[in-house]
């Protein structure tokens, strides 16, 4: 008996011959979450460096890069938080609290106003101010687990909570680079690569970028990331723990975030509790733009690194060009907006 006439029929290769470009680009997009943001920041870096050649100057480059580390560092918890359709307002109030916590262990004695605690070895309060981030992530990761709590309700609620400690124990007191021991400004040292100067802080953001890039790739736990994500009920189902990959989501954020305290210490040079009240706001942006669905299930960590690099760059490409710092908001808010439509037009893509 011969075999039916449709054995060798594919039926991918009719659909992918039917699509109209707009279809294809909109499919693509969909399989590469993280090519939109690729192709803006191309864009803008084109666009800018016509307007003015000093955008592409090395100099201009490299403090473009150094400027993304914090936000980019904090993007890498944000987009994992993000993959399964949460959200989390507490990341730059732990992050503060876990620099503070650092730097209040590793300040000298010799320094005015300091804590009972001061004047241990530096690399046990970088390792203390980790675990405290860890533990705060943890937290958060419990109440939303436990309780079955929104997300953003509960990081909201934390985040006043971890800065109301901060302010509390550490009596909202800066401490200035010369206070502390050299190891604490460790991320900031810099060093030339041809012509760019960079930060051992932003060696390791990008070390960070690859680890994650292949761990949600590669792994079990990656791939359960992502089912959760994209739809909980079914990855239950399928015999997904998924109250334990949501706590361990938050969890490994939590150690991120406590990274991101160490390479904050190392850009600003001291420990402020002050750094910057628009954390928050900036890495969900970076996440956004970077390609990640606030839907949850489709996204990708290198995406936001990229989000980072093309606010930096608008702003960046905005000032050179005389620019009012009200617009270059304005644009960036433009971008956010931008980047939702465009996720909500990619999500109605037909496999």
């Amino acid at each position: 008996m011969s075999a039916p006439a449709t054995s060798d029929y594919n039926l991918d290769e009719e659909f992918a011959i039917k699509r109209s470009p707009i279809q294809r680009l909109q499919f693509t997009l969909h399989r590469y979450p993280w090519l939109s943001s690729l192709i803006v920041l191309l864009t803008v870096i084109v666009i800018f460096g016509l307007i003015n050649e000093r955008f592409l100057l090395p100099s201009t480059v490299s403090l473009m890069i150094q400027q993304t580390v914090i936000v980019g560092t904090l993007a890498i918890a944000q987009t994992l938080i993000i993959l399964t359709a949460g959200i989390d307002l507490s990341i730059g109030a732990i992050m503060i609290f876990g620099q503070m916590l650092m730097a209040n262990f590793a300040v000298y004695t010799t320094a005015s106003n300091v804590l009972p605690i001061a004047g241990q070895n530096p690399w046990i309060a970088i390792i203390l101010g980790i675990l405290a981030a860890t533990a705060a992530g943890a937290v958060n990761g419990f109440l939303i687990v436990r309780f079955n709590l929104p997300p953003f309700i509960v990081t909201l609620g934390t985040w006043s909570v971890f800065m109301g400690l901060t302010l509390i124990l550490f009596k909202a007191r800066t401490i200035q680079g010369p206070e502390m021991p050299e190891e604490m400004k460790l991320m900031g040292t810099r060093f030339p690569v041809g012509p760019f100067n960079l930060t051992l802080g932003v060696v390791v953001m990008f070390l960070l970028f690859l680890l994650f890039a292949w761990i949600l790739k590669n792994t079990a736990w990656g791939t359960h990331v992502y089912a959760v994500g994209d739809d909980p009920v079914a990855a239950q189902l399928s015999g997904i723990n998924t109250k334990r990959v949501l706590f361990s989501v938050y969890l490994v954020a939590g150690v991120v975030m406590g990274i991101a305290a160490w390479i904050t210490i190392g850009r600003v040079g001291s420990a402020s509790p002050n750094v910057d009240p628009m954390l928050n706001l900036q890495t969900i942006t970076a996440v956004v733009i970077g390609g990640t669905s606030l839907f949850g299930g489709r996204g990708a960590v290198i995406g936001s690194l990229l989000g980072a690099l093309i606010v930096n760059a608008v702003e960046m490409g905005l000032s050179l060009a005389g620019v009012d710092q009200a617009y270059r908001i304005t644009a960036i808010g433009m971008l956010v907006i931008l980047a939702v439509g465009i996720d909500q037009w990619i999500r109605k893509v037909k496999a």
